[in-house]
């Protein structure tokens, strides 16, 4: 008889939610184009304003500042632009007042996702990374810093600010509002990659105070390969689409949309927002439970970002001599799905980039774990998990044990 697998890997993708699967089968089942203007075309486009609609209210936002893309690492790359523009008076700066000032500099995070160290449309020499503590948080004292000097050595231009909302290996939780504040004031535009934290805790663009946001629908319960970019109310345009062609999203990004997906993604964002207010609370209880008992059970193991505020889901370990290679291998032979740290590196075990950023010494970060649960997971997932885990560890202690004895 087959063991049921235990699902600990949330924050990779989340389990399709049934009612996501039944929106799409039924959005597969129009035959219209979103852009023609017969009755089964303004079929498809209802059903994509439908869901344009709901993702914005999931961030507080306008459906009409809403782009579809085709994933979140899409939706990042939109937004990562030296041709992007603020028209309207969200800050004093001058990007953000319509003047023509060019955005003549990148300031990313040093652990955000690959998507956004990737640098967008930016050349390499304009790119720089910002320093974090060693809980992974942006250093805001050297990002004024940095602000201030460019405004004196570049007062023609201005920079566009990258940091995300919530870290995907650590779940640690950056000071965006704080960070946006600090931008606009030295004029710059500023965007969070909000992937990680939409439907995991309450989200507001306006309160956030950023200019763009992005997300993505399989974080929620949704399809993969559906993203948004969401545009503040200050008047962002991105200059010339990414994608070209058609006029799609408003003349934003071109290609026909996917309807079934968007609808999914639609929906997930709906049932994230109904669920919104219990849901963080039930998953941090969960979470914090777990890491308790693991301290109990293997007290050698590090919790990384346990003394800053984290997603509530999520739950990064290593125990220090460990591999994560060959625990993932033990684990996943056990019955339970677990991430060594970002799921974009799929197939491969190397160095976090996010833990090197912090400080952790490499025979620590080398042996990291990332657990991260959702909707479906329950107590009885992560006392098996944790059960589990410990044997793991005991047994690869004594293998290392026996081998240092011979």
């Amino acid at each position: 008889m087959t063991r049921e697998r235990i699902y600990l890997d949330y924050n990779a993708t989340a389990p399709l939610l049934p009612e996501v699967l039944e929106a799409m089968s039924a959005a597969l089942a129009l035959t219209g184009n979103p852009s023609s203007v017969h009755t089964e075309g303004r079929a498809a486009r209802g059903r994509v304003e439908d869901a344009r609609v709901k993702v914005a209210a999931l961030v507080g936002g306008r459906a009409e500042n809403v782009i579809f893309t085709a994933s979140g690492s899409e939706a990042n790359a939109m937004a990562l632009t030296p041709l992007v523009r603020v028209s309207g008076a969200c800050s004093i700066g001058g990007c953000a007042t319509g003047e023509a000032r060019a955005v003549t500099r990148l300031l990313i995070g040093a652990t955000e996702h690959p998507s956004v160290l990737a640098g967008g449309g930016f050349a390499a020499d304009r790119i720089e990374r910002l320093p974090v503590d060693d809980n992974g948080i942006v250093r805001l004292d050297w990002l004024r810093e940095r602000l201030t000097a460019l405004a004196a050595a570049e007062p023609d231009g201005c920079a566009l600010v990258s940091v995300q909302m919530a870290n995907s290996e650590t779940g640690v939780l950056q000071p965006v509002a704080e960070i946006a504040a600090a931008v606009h004031v030295a004029g710059g535009v500023m965007h969070t990659d909000a992937i990680q934290a939409a439907g995991r805790m309450p989200l507001d663009i306006g309160a956030l105070g950023v200019d763009m946001l992005t997300l993505s629908a399989h974080k929620l319960g949704g399809p993969q390969g559906v993203g948004a970019l969401v545009l503040g109310a200050g008047g962002v345009e991105l200059g010339h689409p990414l994608v070209r062609g058609g006029g799609q999203e408003r003349g934003r990004r071109a290609g026909t949309e996917n309807v079934a997906g968007i609808a999914g993604f639609g929906l997930a964002a709906a049932l994230a927002m109904s669920r919104i207010n219990a849901y963080p609370a039930r998953l941090k209880a969960a979470r914090d439970r777990f890491e308790r008992d693991l301290k109990a059970t293997i007290p050698q193991a590090e919790i990384f970002g346990s003394n800053v505020e984290r997603l509530s889901n999520t739950s990064a370990f290593a125990v220090p001599g460990l591999k994560a290679e060959t625990l993932l291998m033990a684990l996943d032979l056990a019955g339970f799905a677990v991430s060594s740290g970002s799921a974009c590196s799929s197939g491969k075990v190397k160095r976090s980039h996010v833990l090197e950023a912090m400080g952790v010494p490499p025979e620590v970060a080398e042996g990291a774990l990332r657990v991260s649960i959702g909707h479906a997971s329950g107590d009885a997932d992560l006392d098996s998990f944790r059960t589990a885990l410990e044997k793991v560890v005991g047994m690869l202690i004594s293998r290392q044990k026996g081998r240092s004895a011979a």
